[in-house]
Protein backbone atom coordinates (compact mmCIF):
# COMPACT_ATOMS: atom_id res chain seq x y z
CA UNK A 1 0.00 0.00 0.00
CA UNK A 2 1.24 3.47 -0.84
CA UNK A 3 0.04 7.01 -0.63
CA UNK A 4 0.16 9.37 -3.66
CA UNK A 5 -0.23 13.07 -3.57
CA UNK A 6 -1.93 14.84 -6.43
CA UNK A 7 -1.98 18.56 -6.93
CA UNK A 8 -3.37 21.14 -9.26
CA UNK A 9 -0.77 20.36 -11.94
CA UNK A 10 -1.88 16.74 -12.39
CA UNK A 11 -5.55 17.77 -12.47
CA UNK A 12 -4.76 20.43 -15.06
CA UNK A 13 -2.91 17.93 -17.30
CA UNK A 14 -5.80 15.44 -17.16
CA UNK A 15 -8.35 18.18 -17.86
CA UNK A 16 -6.33 19.50 -20.79
CA UNK A 17 -6.18 16.03 -22.43
CA UNK A 18 -9.92 15.54 -21.96
CA UNK A 19 -10.67 19.00 -23.37
CA UNK A 20 -8.47 18.42 -26.45
CA UNK A 21 -10.41 15.24 -27.21
CA UNK A 22 -13.78 16.98 -26.76
CA UNK A 23 -12.78 19.91 -29.01
CA UNK A 24 -11.69 17.53 -31.79
CA UNK A 25 -14.91 15.56 -31.39
CA UNK A 26 -16.93 18.80 -31.59
CA UNK A 27 -15.15 19.87 -34.79
CA UNK A 28 -15.80 16.46 -36.35
CA UNK A 29 -19.49 16.63 -35.43
CA UNK A 30 -19.78 20.13 -36.91
CA UNK A 31 -18.16 18.98 -40.18
CA UNK A 32 -20.50 15.97 -40.39
CA UNK A 33 -23.53 18.21 -39.83
CA UNK A 34 -22.30 20.63 -42.51
CA UNK A 35 -21.77 17.73 -44.92
CA UNK A 36 -25.32 16.46 -44.38
CA UNK A 37 -26.67 20.00 -44.73
CA UNK A 38 -24.91 20.82 -48.01
CA UNK A 39 -24.54 17.23 -49.35
CA UNK A 40 -21.07 18.22 -50.49
CA UNK A 41 -17.70 17.81 -48.83
CA UNK A 42 -16.46 20.89 -50.71
CA UNK A 43 -19.19 23.14 -49.35
CA UNK A 44 -18.86 21.68 -45.86
CA UNK A 45 -15.11 22.39 -46.00
CA UNK A 46 -15.71 25.91 -47.28
CA UNK A 47 -18.28 26.61 -44.57
CA UNK A 48 -15.97 25.21 -41.88
CA UNK A 49 -13.07 27.28 -43.24
CA UNK A 50 -15.23 30.39 -43.27
CA UNK A 51 -16.15 29.79 -39.64
CA UNK A 52 -12.49 29.36 -38.73
CA UNK A 53 -11.36 32.56 -40.45
CA UNK A 54 -14.38 34.64 -39.45
CA UNK A 55 -14.50 33.26 -35.92
CA UNK A 56 -18.03 32.04 -36.49
CA UNK A 57 -19.31 35.30 -37.99
CA UNK A 58 -20.97 33.96 -41.12
CA UNK A 59 -23.38 36.87 -41.33
CA UNK A 60 -23.22 36.82 -45.13
CA UNK A 61 -24.22 33.17 -45.23
CA UNK A 62 -23.10 30.28 -47.37
CA UNK A 63 -24.85 31.45 -50.53
CA UNK A 64 -23.21 34.86 -50.71
CA UNK A 65 -19.74 33.38 -50.20
CA UNK A 66 -20.35 30.80 -52.89
CA UNK A 67 -22.00 33.27 -55.29
CA UNK A 68 -18.64 34.68 -56.39
CA UNK A 69 -16.89 31.30 -56.66
CA UNK A 70 -16.40 29.63 -60.01
CA UNK A 71 -16.80 31.17 -63.42
CA UNK A 72 -19.98 32.40 -65.06
CA UNK A 73 -21.10 29.65 -67.43
CA UNK A 74 -24.32 31.17 -68.73
CA UNK A 75 -26.53 34.16 -67.90
CA UNK A 76 -30.07 34.46 -69.29
CA UNK A 77 -33.30 36.35 -68.67
CA UNK A 78 -36.38 34.12 -68.82
CA UNK A 79 -39.90 35.43 -68.29
CA UNK A 80 -38.93 38.31 -65.95
CA UNK A 81 -36.26 36.36 -64.08
CA UNK A 82 -32.49 36.67 -64.52
CA UNK A 83 -30.68 33.37 -64.06
CA UNK A 84 -26.89 33.23 -63.83
CA UNK A 85 -25.16 29.86 -63.79
CA UNK A 86 -21.68 29.42 -62.36
CA UNK A 87 -19.53 26.31 -62.50
CA UNK A 88 -16.80 25.71 -59.93
CA UNK A 89 -14.02 23.15 -60.37
CA UNK A 90 -13.94 21.65 -56.88
CA UNK A 91 -10.35 20.36 -57.12
CA UNK A 92 -9.15 23.84 -58.06
CA UNK A 93 -11.25 25.42 -55.30
CA UNK A 94 -9.81 23.01 -52.73
CA UNK A 95 -6.13 23.56 -53.61
CA UNK A 96 -3.94 22.30 -50.82
CA UNK A 97 -6.72 20.09 -49.41
CA UNK A 98 -7.34 16.45 -50.16
CA UNK A 99 -10.55 15.56 -52.00
CA UNK A 100 -12.68 13.18 -49.93
CA UNK A 101 -12.27 9.53 -50.92
CA UNK A 102 -15.03 8.01 -53.01
CA UNK A 103 -16.29 11.38 -54.21
CA UNK A 104 -17.21 11.16 -57.92
CA UNK A 105 -18.39 14.73 -58.39
CA UNK A 106 -15.79 17.12 -59.80
CA UNK A 107 -17.72 20.37 -60.29
CA UNK A 108 -20.30 22.42 -58.41
CA UNK A 109 -23.10 23.99 -60.48
CA UNK A 110 -24.76 27.07 -58.98
CA UNK A 111 -27.70 29.08 -60.20
CA UNK A 112 -28.43 32.57 -58.93
CA UNK A 113 -32.01 33.66 -59.65
CA UNK A 114 -33.19 37.25 -59.29
CA UNK A 115 -36.21 39.32 -60.20
CA UNK A 116 -35.36 41.52 -63.21
CA UNK A 117 -37.45 44.48 -61.98
CA UNK A 118 -36.30 44.59 -58.36
CA UNK A 119 -32.91 42.89 -58.57
CA UNK A 120 -33.81 40.89 -55.44
CA UNK A 121 -32.72 37.27 -55.16
CA UNK A 122 -35.42 34.64 -55.56
CA UNK A 123 -34.61 31.85 -53.16
CA UNK A 124 -37.74 29.72 -53.14
CA UNK A 125 -38.58 27.14 -55.73
CA UNK A 126 -37.55 23.88 -57.30
CA UNK A 127 -34.65 23.66 -59.76
CA UNK A 128 -33.95 20.40 -61.62
CA UNK A 129 -30.88 19.96 -63.83
CA UNK A 130 -30.05 17.32 -66.40
CA UNK A 131 -26.42 17.23 -67.53
CA UNK A 132 -25.65 15.26 -70.71
CA UNK A 133 -21.97 14.38 -70.94
CA UNK A 134 -19.70 14.11 -73.98
CA UNK A 135 -19.78 10.31 -73.53
CA UNK A 136 -23.62 10.30 -73.85
CA UNK A 137 -24.09 9.67 -70.12
CA UNK A 138 -26.46 11.89 -68.15
CA UNK A 139 -27.04 12.98 -64.58
CA UNK A 140 -30.26 14.46 -63.23
CA UNK A 141 -30.34 16.21 -59.87
CA UNK A 142 -32.32 18.83 -57.99
CA UNK A 143 -30.33 21.91 -57.07
CA UNK A 144 -30.64 22.67 -53.37
CA UNK A 145 -31.49 26.13 -52.08
CA UNK A 146 -28.45 27.72 -50.43
CA UNK A 147 -29.26 31.27 -49.22
CA UNK A 148 -29.48 33.28 -52.40
CA UNK A 149 -28.74 30.56 -54.92
CA UNK A 150 -29.29 26.92 -55.77
CA UNK A 151 -26.52 24.35 -56.22
CA UNK A 152 -25.36 20.76 -56.39
CA UNK A 153 -22.30 18.73 -57.37
CA UNK A 154 -21.88 16.97 -60.73
CA UNK A 155 -19.29 14.70 -62.35
CA UNK A 156 -17.78 16.65 -65.25
CA UNK A 157 -14.55 14.65 -65.35
CA UNK A 158 -14.54 13.90 -69.09
CA UNK A 159 -13.15 16.51 -71.49
CA UNK A 160 -15.70 17.86 -73.98
CA UNK A 161 -19.07 19.60 -74.22
CA UNK A 162 -21.77 19.11 -71.62
CA UNK A 163 -25.39 19.90 -72.45
CA UNK A 164 -27.05 21.44 -69.40
CA UNK A 165 -30.85 21.54 -69.33
CA UNK A 166 -32.51 23.33 -66.43
CA UNK A 167 -36.18 23.39 -65.49
CA UNK A 168 -37.22 25.56 -62.60
CA UNK A 169 -40.49 26.43 -60.93
CA UNK A 170 -40.45 29.43 -58.63
CA UNK A 171 -42.99 30.84 -56.16
CA UNK A 172 -45.07 32.32 -59.03
CA UNK A 173 -45.70 28.70 -60.20
CA UNK A 174 -44.35 29.42 -63.70
CA UNK A 175 -42.15 26.72 -65.17
CA UNK A 176 -39.08 28.10 -66.91
CA UNK A 177 -36.49 26.26 -69.01
CA UNK A 178 -32.89 27.10 -69.81
CA UNK A 179 -30.45 25.12 -71.98
CA UNK A 180 -26.79 25.81 -72.54
CA UNK A 181 -23.46 24.14 -73.32
CA UNK A 182 -20.50 24.04 -70.97
CA UNK A 183 -17.04 22.91 -72.11
CA UNK A 184 -14.52 21.22 -69.82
Amino acid sequence: MYLAWSGQWENQVRTKKRLQFLVLLGILIIFILLYFTFHSALEASMAATAMKHNHGAMHEGHGSQMAQAGKVAYPQVVDGVKVTFRVMDMKQQMKGMEMPGGMKETHHLMSMVEDVKTGKAITGGVVRVKVAGPDKSDQTKDLMGMKGNFGNDFDLSKKGNYGIMVKFKLADNKVRNVKFWYTV
